[in-house]
């Protein structure tokens, strides 16, 4: 957490988003980190320009007084703001093989001086399938593999050392290299070393590390994809169009379900919404829903974090949703398939 006085010192700079994070131990703009941050620079007179919450990741904000930024819009404006993602916060640079996690993990390698059964060991103990034989620090001599032991066995009149069991050129990408260029390599391969900028070898990529990397993406898209079907299928069937475009602006009141925001669903359901003009009309929605055993005041909580991480995801970060972000997603699909 930086001091006052650190904070005080940004006035009037610039400074990347990415950094303005760091300086407060974090890589992310989850709900907890933006309250921490605005907080500690309401605390001392200051804010930034973009607003370093929703503007695009790589962007450099301007630290400025406080009483210099222009509040937003009153609450009851009959204009709601767009929760579609802005083209700033899409991503700023392509995937990385550097994002996988596994390419910065780090990784054990041998001299090319050791025994073959010391690489073998190591494989069978750690539950190895590739070896990197790396002199010093950069020096990619090759790499041992069960594939290029077997064959040096199958051999016959080889010496069964080290040097006869390795493979010559095994796959290496550089860590900026873009992630989906890479992905042929590691399809062929079933791995890549990966190297960083001064040359050391940071980790290794396997076709394992593809598949978990794309489940933890992909398949908080593929839920909150479910989760809105079932709820335009339900709110649809219940709910006059009329309410409905009374949650639309009004120059885009189709009163169809199908052109409602995620946050839209919110506000035709919660009775405690923020604009009052809203709340008798949730009132009369709700029972419309026709579900008795439903509590209200529980479902429209989870519905509104449902949309939180909804607008996070839609905002692609390299780092995985969260364990618990993902457990609340699949808790409220299960509710859903339960009530539709």
């Amino acid at each position: 957490m930086p001091t006052q006085e650190a904070l005080l010192a940004l006035k009037g700079t610039r400074i990347p988003v990415p950094d303005l994070l760091a300086l407060f131990g974090t890589r992310r703009r989850d709900d907890q980190a933006v309250l921490t941050i605005s907080q500690a620079l309401t605390d001392v007179g200051l804010s930034t320009v973009p607003s370093f919450a929703t503007c695009g990741r790589q962007i450099a904000v301007h630290v400025v007084a406080l009483e210099t930024v222009t509040p937003p819009d009153d609450a009851e404006s009959d204009e709601e703001p767009s929760e579609e993602p802005a083209s700033g916060l899409l991503p700023q640079h392509p995937l990385r093989i550097g994002d996988i996690p596994a390419a910065r993990a780090g990784l054990e390698s041998l001299p090319s001086s050791a025994q073959l059964s010391e690489a073998t060991y190591l494989m069978r103990t750690k539950d190895y399938s590739q070896l990197p034989i790396i002199d010093g620090t950069t020096k990619l001599c090759g790499a041992v593999t069960w594939n290029s032991v077997a064959r040096m066995y199958e051999k016959a009149n080889v010496d069964r050392v080290l040097a006869n069991a390795m493979v010559d050129d095994p796959p290496v990408v550089e860590e900026h290299q873009n992630f989906f260029a890479a992905l042929p390599l590691v399809s062929e391969k079933g791995y890549v070393l990966v190297r960083r900028n001064d040359g050391r070898f940071s980790g290794i990529v396997t076709s394992a590390d593809i598949t978990e990397r794309f489940d933890a993406t992909a398949r908080p898209f593929f839920i909150v994809g479910e989760i809105e079907f079932l709820l335009r299928k339900c709110l649809g069937a219940a709910i006059d169009p009329e309410a409905i475009k009374a949650v639309q602006p009004k120059n885009r009141q189709t009163g169809k379900i199908s052109d409602l925001q995620f946050g839209d669903y919110v506000k035709l359901l919660d009775g405690q919404q923020v604009k009052e003009s809203l709340r008798p009309m949730a009132d009369q929605n709700w029972p419309a829903l026709g579900w008795p055993m439903v509590n209200r005041v529980q479902f429209v909580y989870q519905l509104d974090q449902v949309r939180k991480i909804r607008n996070k995801i839609a905002h692609f970060a390299p780092e995985p949703l969260e364990q618990q972000s993902l457990e609340e997603l699949g808790q409220f699909l299960r509710i859903l398939r339960q009530l539709v």
